[in-house]
């Protein structure tokens, strides 16, 4: 057997968008994220905004111009979604709501018996809501 690679936890998640200030609100008003940096690249005609969601998650959030849309539907190969765990799932999804975004029915895991659901960034990128123990 070989043997594990010594990694710590993820260290950020990066995401495309094609709409720079829709994205960069989304992030920041709608989900609570902070700042960390942010940058233009004028070379690339790109910025790059390195944010921090509550509880620590680490994006990137990149613009480039006019990037592919992203497969989804139905399901393709690669990065399916974005979870994030919360321990007040109720209360995540009525302060969405009162943000303007559409939550899907919250569900019940068949195989761990924990609730979620599925709401999209401006891009299409789905984000799942994960309820864990408190």
């Amino acid at each position: 057997m070989t043997a594990p690679l010594p990694l710590s936890g993820v260290h950020h998640v990066a995401l495309i968008t094609a709409d720079y200030p829709r994205a960069r609100h989304f992030y920041i008003d709608i989900l609570g994220a902070r700042v960390l940096g942010e940058a233009y690249r004028e070379e690339r005609d790109s910025y790059k905004l390195d944010l921090e969601l509550p509880g620590g998650i680490q994006l990137e959030l990149f613009s480039f111009p006019a990037p592919p849309p992203r497969p989804s539907y139905p399901e393709a190969c690669g990065l399916r979604h974005l979870a994030l765990a919360t321990t007040q799932l109720d209360s995540c999804v009525e302060q969405l709501i009162s943000r303007g975004v559409e939550p899907e029915p919250i569900r019940i895991d068949e195989f761990t018996g924990a609730r979620f659901t599925f709401f999209s960034d401006p891009d299409g990128t789905p984000i799942e809501l994960y309820e864990t123990a408190p």
